[in-house]
């Protein structure tokens, strides 16, 4: 069962619909005990960071979610797997060491922000379970003003151009973030779940 975190931000419905087109179990998770159940979990994006990180505490579900990561548990989300953003001053979860800040597109001013529509990425990790059977050029939708920049390029899983090159995807261990909305990339986008819930 994949769990998919309730905490009061992000499309849950059309990641639970895009987990059944796929042919994995999902199911809303609102408790600790909800979540421990889980063989696998989504943490939804957010549409701001603080705001995020405050109603996760809130949810009663952060202790379990980092026992859950620490034993190894899948997980999948993005933004609020880093340490900080300069959105605002909460810190992250910290599960991978990246910090995320906005972009800076003072010399192309052609290029707005944010960072919206398909966009191609490119692979830095080939061989990740995540990415199996992905066609190539891989597209995916993406909406944000803000990516993470890496301590450790290992953790880099895809990068994007948009004015210069960014961190579209990241990975380590049992954590994956996607910039993207997955749920939002067609094709790509359920490539990408199915691999998660069969692969990773």
């Amino acid at each position: 069962m994949i769990g998919v975190l309730d905490y009061g931000i992000g499309n849950i419905g059309s990641i639970l619909n895009m987990l059944k087109k796929v042919g994995a179990q999902g199911q809303t998770v609102t408790t600790a005990s909800e979540l421990k159940a889980c063989e696998k979990l989504i943490l939804p994006g957010v549409g701001s960071f603080d705001i995020g990180m405050d109603l996760l505490g809130q949810s009663g579900m952060r202790e379990a979610l980092d026992e859950a990561v620490a034993s190894g548990t899948p997980l999948l989300g993005m933004q609020m797997l880093g340490r900080c953003s300069e959105e605002g001053r909460a810190q992250g979860l910290g599960y991978i060491p990246f910090d995320l800040k906005r972009f800076t597109l003072s010399e192309q001013p052609a290029l707005k922000i944010p960072h919206m529509g398909w966009d191609s990425v490119e692979m830095m990790q080939p061989d990740a379970p995540i990415i199996k059977g992905l066609e190539q050029p891989a597209r995916f939708y993406f909406v944000h003003s803000y990516h993470a920049v890496c301590n450790d390029p290992a953790d880099v899983l895809m990068t994007c151009d948009y004015g210069y090159p960014f961190v579209a995807a990241v990975h380590r261990s049992n954590v994956w973030g996607t910039q993207f909305h997955p749920e939002k990339s067609h094709r790509f986008g359920m490539c990408l779940i199915h691999n998660f819930a069969k692969e990773c």
